[in-house]
């Protein structure tokens, strides 16, 4: 088993050379990503079983208000044009949600892995720049980089391609960190612990100093914070980013 450059276990590469691809290898991220979209998937189908007009179940009255929170979130940002972008935005929060979530179970979360920000941000660049291609036409489009003169021209392409970079690391960094920081918090505490019981004197300090007492319970606090409130606050500051960029470009 290796590490690859993100940190991510490569539990598998194939022997062939892929002409693109090169080696294909089978990561930790590639993996947990996987059951990130077999729990989506499997929840979906579960939400949308036996749907009926009249007395509805509570699974249904769920499903239903998920769906208008969706149709609220993408309409009231973007505008009634753009109500095809529900089922994309929707996917993407829960995506994002799901795998930064997904580090409660003690499973590697795939968002802190920047290559599955990067891709997730090249996916909305591109729509970006199709909305203003849409609105202005591809003259338009290149025309917008010399304005308001065209000596910034240099400066306005790299603001256009700081749109993908910064929404990819901010939401990579910010669920790196709450992983680290909880390392860093369970290594002390356990530390802590074994140094405390070890001033026990005789076989009952040995034995208790190599039991982590201290990282029981306190992690749990502090993981409301960095796993609950972080996870869900970065899968929608993601999706409002999305949404504002790819309306502000309809606009031309």
């Amino acid at each position: 088993m290796e590490v690859s450059i993100t940190g991510a276990k490569i539990f598998y590469t194939f022997p062939i050379d892929f002409p693109i691809l090169g080696k294909f290898q089978i990561t930790e991220t590639l993996v947990v990503s996987w059951l990130v979209m077999l729990i989506i998937t499997g929840l979906c189908i579960w939400l949308t079983r036996d749907l009926k007009v009249e007395n509805i179940s509570k699974r249904q009255a769920v499903a239903e208000m998920l769906v208008e929170m969706a149709n609220k979130f993408v309409i009231g940002n973007m505008g009634e044009k753009f109500r095809k972008m529900i089922p994309f935005v929707a996917a993407l929060f829960a995506t994002s949600l799901v795998s930064n979530l997904i580090s409660l179970t003690g499973l590697r979360s795939p968002t802190a892995d920047l290559s599955v920000e990067a891709a997730w941000a090249v996916v909305v660049f591109i729509m970006i720049t199709a909305e203003k291609i849409k609105a202005g036409g591809v003259g338009g489009y290149l025309k917008g980089f010399t304005q308001p003169i065209p000596v910034l021209t240099p400066f306005n392409i790299l603001s256009e391609l700081a749109t993908p970079i910064s929404m990819a690391c901010r939401h990579f960094g910010n669920i790196l960190s709450g992983i680290v920081i909880n390392s860093l918090i369970y290594a002390a505490l356990a530390l802590a612990s074994s140094a405390l019981f070890g001033l026990l004197p005789g076989l009952v300090g040995d034995i208790l100093a190599q039991i982590p007492f201290l990282s029981v319970g306190i992690p749990a606090i502090l993981s409301f914070y960095f796993d609950w409130f972080t996870g869900f606050m970065q899968a929608f500051i993601f999706c409002m980013l999305t949404t504002m960029y790819i309306a502000n470009a309809s606009e031309g």
